[in-house]
């Protein structure tokens, strides 16, 4: 059954203002996922356009490249994985994806290895938005 998600890809200005109040951390990130309070529907996704940009050149792939990654990411934390308190699970779920679609390293492994280290990552799920 498809399932639709909303990707926003929008500022820094606000993506601050997204993580800042859902996960009170007051700071652009690259990728933030916002689950929904209905089964049928999985949530939506937003992305920096300006650090996805940034990555992509330090990278030294294309914007594209960069937001499929961010995008994976994102619909991961979707689907219920959290690196930050699994034992791995979603970043060899990422990795294996990744294969897959031929993408490059992914977020789990840039921070890992100290990348990116001028833009932290907003590699977390954010709390379900109020509505």
């Amino acid at each position: 059954m498809p399932v639709d998600v909303c990707v926003l890809i929008t500022s820094n200005a606000e993506v601050q203002e997204l993580n800042r109040r859902h996960r009170r951390k007051d700071k652009p990130t690259d990728v933030l996922s916002f689950p929904s309070d209905r089964p049928e529907l999985p949530g939506n996704i937003a992305i920096s356009a300006e650090i996805a940009a940034a990555n992509a050149v330090e990278r030294g792939h294309s914007v594209e490249t960069e937001l499929k990654i961010l995008i994976l990411h994102g619909l991961l934390h979707l689907a219920g994985y959290d690196h930050e308190n699994d034992r791995g699970e979603m970043e060899a779920r990422e990795l294996a994806l990744r294969q897959e679609f031929k993408l490059p390293v992914g977020l789990i492994e840039r921070t890992q290895s100290g990348s990116l280290k001028a833009r932290p990552s907003g590699i977390a799920r954010a709390r379900k938005a109020s509505r």
